[in-house]
């Protein structure tokens, strides 16, 4: 893991700085960091002991319940040790491109417009 002084994330002038937020970032890397001084190293665990996933998802149905904000920082810790340590026996990382995305959901349908160009239903 890098150390704090190395976590350095840039905001260029084209993006604006509302499309990322450094607090959330900040905060998966504190619970990493108490983590790892409570479990010890990631290496130790994944994927041989703890299942990065169903520990995802335990913490994604405590959001649903709660609202509270915390569960998605573990939940993005719990995506970033999978993709460190990956189980899934295909694991890979292959950019796909807008083609490839399923979208995202609108109405409980899923879409691939643009912001500006979606509509509500009454």
């Amino acid at each position: 893991m890098e150390d704090e002084d190395s976590l350095k994330i840039p905001i260029t002038k084209k993006v604006p700085q509302t499309e990322f937020s450094k607090k959330f970032a900040e905060g998966m890397y504190n619970r990493m960091a108490t983590s790892f001084f409570k479990y010890g190293k990631v290496a130790e665990a994944y994927p041989h002991k703890i299942d990065a996933i169903a520990s995802l998802n335990v913490r994604l149905e405590r959001y649903k319940e709660t609202g509270n904000t915390e569960w998605l920082m573990d939940v993005a810790n719990f995506a970033m040790i999978e993709y460190m340590h990956p189980k899934h026996p295909k694991a890979h990382f292959f950019a796909t491109d807008s083609e490839d995305s399923p979208g995202r959901v609108l109405d409980g349908n899923l879409t691939i417009d643009k912001n500006t160009d979606l509509k509500l239903k009454d």
